[in-house]
């Protein structure tokens, strides 16, 4: 294990130089150029390590060369690799005196290396290092000049100072080490160490020098008898969620598991089951590490750390958090606006011990606020000429606020002083109180937005479409005449929208509360207002029948009971186009409801079908989400006689038909809905869900005249039997979900006909699902000739041997995502190797699994677990040589007890098939004992009798062998013996003969 230095990271406040490089590598070139500091040098720019190595020769001086001291001032971390002839170099030297007064007065990252060179010769300055000052002292001596003979003396004490100091630090010695495994622990310790996401996330933490060192104090000064909980509490926009997230980045690595959830309030607005999601994906992220999943987060067994970011209710952290308690020293990151709610939750009124601190964070001094500001407007963090009032006035008005700041500084960008001047009159304009100039100041950059076209977009993302898949909503917004593919480019430009990483649109709360106030200053009436969005305006507009053509968009939230309205409550709502209502049943005729409406959502509707006479012909967007509906066919409702709803004219007109414009149909968790037809009405379709219509039974064959339709998500529709039989009717689908349907039903004849489109294919069946018979005896699997265009393959619980998988799926060359997960292979299909782009292999719950070898080199996580630690058969791991950095995904414990093999990580073999001359280099003497001696083993998972005949294991791990083993006594041959609590020793000062170290316990009860 190779240990570093403990010092703290550099803060940007403690140093004036831009931190361009990671490390700076120190060395003298006639030693190590061409071999160790070159290869170091490779391996850490092979880690993301921005690494400046000087490549010139430098010729004997007497100033350091100004490129080489500011490189020393841009880095965050320097190695010196102190060699023989490193002290003959004054450059070397000067090099060393810079960094040594960067290490104590900036905290910088300083590692020497005794590279073929003892400490005591670098700091008692002996042999090579003796020779090497000698010869500066000769050449001060001679040299004729008083003063430079002066000062050549005063750096000549300077150095040898340096090298004395420099040896007293914690270094590395090479010797006796393989070079190339020394080079990858130096690197794996000094990527820990520096933490690249600082470099990332610098203009974001501009002046949160403080919070940082206050909140990395805290996660480090903890007892590990309590549980910590710390409240970052403060305003929106202020920083709370950045500060957060560069902590969780910076130290999760120091906890057994963890885990962060981020947008907690935005992710849960108005959504009845997200909060459940978020609790889940809590959960799954603590149990990656155990054996056996974790239900409720409070009973995790592991010290973890969890950040819960942008709280703002009690119900949020006591479902979240649960009140049973933490494991001994987990530390727990709470961000929210309001600084008394975690005081309130169930777990710090429970008995268990924790300690509870809040600490708020404030706006930005006016310093920090100036070098924000310039960083988004200038892209650099020093005023231009001129710009300086017009700053002044800026920053008076942000009052430190970073959010403000970034946003109205990417506004300013690149523009000139009399646009910076307009901006200011503008400004102050508004209303006064810190929410509303806040509000006007995010509305700068929204009154920035050149086209008419961009607003409305901003408006109706802001109010209606945040958090939604991108591509859905920008279906629906090209309906409602906006121009989506440069408007959205210019909000993101503008920062007033992001594009997360799943697809989704996702706002900054504060933003999307300032595109809310944009809409509130339209007027003082709710009823004149384009957009409702909150229940309360929502409804009282409805019951009142006050509504005008002014309103384009209309949502009710989810209520706590149904709300009974009347449908001409909409009747002069002429351009209303978004319509989205919750608990809501209607009541009335139809006649005069809105018919431009491109989106209507009636979730947990109680309507059992379509009303025949509800204006439908411009929607593109229908969603019954969780109704009660039972049949869908608006053929019928169109007067269609029963034989003729799978005839469909040629002449029939697109215009006629009552769903004629319809791209998107969700019938999602209705459970009652058993038939779905007239797909006539509805030629345009292009995603249709069905996802959990648990008892649907038929679809209608006209869904075949569907030719645009490329998504279909038939997930645990498992009574739809006819529908599988005739999968063949999706010619273009391109997204196929089937989970949880019984695939066994599919013939492989009409899989193989769909296929070709296919890029994203789920034939995954439910964990629960029983005794199935194997998919290729009914299936014809191992013929099937996957798409080429397959992106995701999910196959889990398909009861898939390695026979069935065919040899060679090269052919499968954009492939990334392969889901094994549950089938009863024995090792890993050989087609598996043939896949040129793999990245993702998952192989969880592959109970029969016993060896995983050679894996494709593109692979970058692997994911292995067993449904039962007891009868776990892995037995063996390797990968190629030329495999690149991989993730494992997997838990080591419950393999304690067995043999295997993985390469590079762990070896576990009984005692008696090591070595002798390996047991015997160790210090085992009585070989015979450790052949012969069966024994008690327990692990924390399970618990084997000595029946069962159990060996000692030795545990082959990272380099270290080590092993345990039960007794009452403790072994003869261990003779420094002591007793009580707690035990210490100490090693050797001069490790040169240190083989190993056997450590024996005897725990008495």
């Amino acid at each position: 294990m190779v240990i570093l230095t403990d010092v703290s990271e550099q803060s940007s406040s403690s140093n004036n130089h831009d931190e361009k490089y990671d490390v700076f590598l120190s060395f003298r070139g006639i030693d190590t150029r061409l071999s160790f500091t070159s290869h170091l040098h490779q391996a850490l720019e092979g880690d993301n390590l921005k690494t400046f190595l000087d490549n010139e020769e430098i010729p004997i001086g007497f100033y350091l060369k100004p490129e080489l001291e500011s490189a020393i001032k841009s880095s965050r971390a320097s190695i010196i690799v102190l060699s023989k002839n490193y002290a003959s170099s004054t450059w070397c030297l000067d090099e060393l005196v810079l960094i040594l007064d960067r290490h104590k007065n900036f905290k910088q990252i300083v590692i020497p290396i005794f590279y073929h060179v003892e400490p005591t010769d670098v700091r008692k300055q002996q042999n090579s290092f003796g020779e090497a000052m000698a010869e500066h002292k000769q050449k001060m001596e001679a040299e004729t000049d008083v003063e430079k003979k002066m000062k050549l003396a005063e750096k000549i004490e300077i150095w040898k100072e340096a090298l004395t100091k420099v040896s007293n630090l914690t270094g590395l010695d090479v010797k006796g080490r393989l070079e190339t495994e020394f080079i990858k622990e130096i690197v794996k310790e000094l990527s820990k160490r520096i933490r690249v996401p600082v470099r990332t996330s610098l203009p974001l933490l501009i002046g949160k020098e403080d919070a940082i060192e206050y909140v990395s104090s805290w996660l480090k000064d903890g007892s590990s008898h309590t549980v910590d909980i710390l409240s970052i509490y403060g305003m929106g926009g202020i920083g709370k969620s950045t500060l957060a997230k560069y902590i969780y980045d910076s130290y999760c690595r120091e906890f057994d598991t963890s885990s962060i959830v981020e947008d907690i309030s935005r992710k849960c607005a108005g959504k009845i089951d997200k909060l459940l999601d978020l609790k889940n994906q809590l959960c799954n992220d603590i149990s990656k590490a155990s054996s056996m999943q974790v239900h409720d987060v409070s009973v995790a067994s592991n010290k973890v750390l969890i950040v819960l970011d942008d709280i703002d209710s009690i119900e949020q952290l006591d479902a979240l958090l649960g009140n049973k308690g933490f494991n001994q020293g987990s530390k727990i990151i709470i961000t929210t606006r309001n600084m008394s709610l975690t005081e309130r939750c169930e777990l710090c009124k429970a008995k268990a011990e924790y300690r509870h601190k809040k600490y708020p964070l404030e706006h930005l001094c006016n310093d920090a606020s100036l070098k924000l500001l310039c960083h988004h407007a200038f892209n650099c963090e020093e005023l231009k000429d001129g710009y300086k009032v017009v700053s002044e006035d800026i920053l008076k008005y942000c009052q430190g606020h970073p959010l403000a700041l970034k946003v109205l500084g990417s506004n300013l960008y690149n523009r000139d002083l009399s646009y910076w001047e307009s901006c200011i009159k503008e400004l102050k304009k508004g209303p006064e109180g810190h929410v509303s100039r806040v509000n006007n100041i995010l509305k700068m950059s929204f009154e920035s937005l050149e086209s008419k076209n961009d607003k409305e977009l901003f408006k109706y993302i802001a109010c209606l479409f945040v958090g939604m898949d991108r591509g859905f909503a920008e279906t629906v917004l090209h309906e409602c005449n906006l121009n989506t593919s440069t408007g959205i480019e210019h909000l993101i430009d503008r920062c007033l929208l992001r594009i997360v990483r799943n697809g989704e649109f996702h706002m900054h709360s504060l933003i999307q509360e300032m595109g809310k106030y944009v809409v509130d200053l339209e007027s003082e009436n709710p009823w004149e207002r384009s957009f409702l969005w909150g229940n309360e305006d929502s409804i009282d507009v409805l019951k009142k029948k006050t509504g005008t053509r002014n309103i384009k968009g209309l949502c009710i939230g989810p209520l706590g009971s149904l709300l009974e309205l009347e449908t001409d409550a909409f009747c002069n709502m002429d351009n209303l186009k978004i319509l989205i209502l919750t608990h809501v049943i209607l009541k009335g005729s139809y006649e005069n409801f809105p018919t431009d409406l491109i989106e209507l959502c009636l979730y947990f509707s109680p309507l059992e079908s379509m009303p025949s006479e509800l204006p439908m012909k411009k929607l593109v967007h229908l969603s019954l989400r969780y109704s009660n509906i039972k049949s869908f066919d608006v053929s019928s409702n169109n007067m269609l006689r029963p034989g003729d709803k799978q005839k469909v004219s040629e002449s029939y007109s697109k215009d006629n038909r009552l769903l004629g414009s319809l791209k998107i149909l969700d019938l999602g968790h209705c459970f009652q809905l058993h038939t779905l037809g007239g797909f006539c009405e509805f030629p345009a379709l292009e995603m249709l869900i069905l996802e959990k219509c648990t008892s649907l039974v038929e679809v209608c064959e006209t869904i075949e005249q569907c030719h645009q339709l490329s998504f279909v998500d038939l997930r645990d529709c498992n009574k739809c039997r006819k529908l599988l039989t005739n999968i063949d009717i999706f010619k273009n689908v391109k997204t196929l979900y089937l989970d949880g349907c019984n695939t066994s039903e599919i013939p492989f004849k009409t899989l193989k006909k769909v296929n070709d489109s296919l890029i994203d294919l789920k034939l995954q069946r439910p964990s629960s699902s029983g005794t199935v018979e194997a998919i290729s005896r009914d299936f014809g699997f191992s013929e099937l000739h996957f798409s080429s265009s397959l992106v995701i393959l999910a196959l889990s619980n398909n009861n898939l041997s390695c026979e069935d998988f065919p040899i060679n799926w090269s052919c499968l060359s954009l492939l990334k995502d392969l889901i094994l997960n549950g089938n009863p292979i024995v090792s890993m299909p050989n087609c598996v190797r043939t896949l040129p782009n793999l990245e993702r292999l998952d192989m969880s719950k592959c109970d029969m699994l016993t060896s995983i070898e050679h894996p494709p080199c593109t692979l970058r996580l692997l994911a292995y677990s067993h449904s039962n630690s007891n009868t776990n058969l892995l037995r063996k791991m390797s990968f190629h040589p030329e495999m690149c950095q991989l993730k494992l995904n997997m838990n080591l414990r419950p393999l304690a007890s067995s043999s295997i093999e993985i390469d590079g990580v762990v070896k576990i073999q009984p005692m008696a098939g090591v070595e002798e001359a390996v047991l015997r280099n160790l210090g085992w003497t009585n070989l015979e004992f450790t052949k012969t001696r069966h024994i008690e083993t327990y692990n924390r998972y399970r618990y084997i009798a000595e029946s069962e005949g159990s060996q000692t294991q030795m545990y082959y791990e990272f380099g270290i062998f080590s092993t345990i083993y039960g007794g009452e006594q403790m072994p003869n041959w261990i003779t420094d013996v002591t007793n009580g609590e707690p035990i210490s020793f100490t090693f050797p000062s001069s490790p040169k003969k240190l083989r190993g170290l056997n450590f024996c316990c005897v725990a008495l009860y």
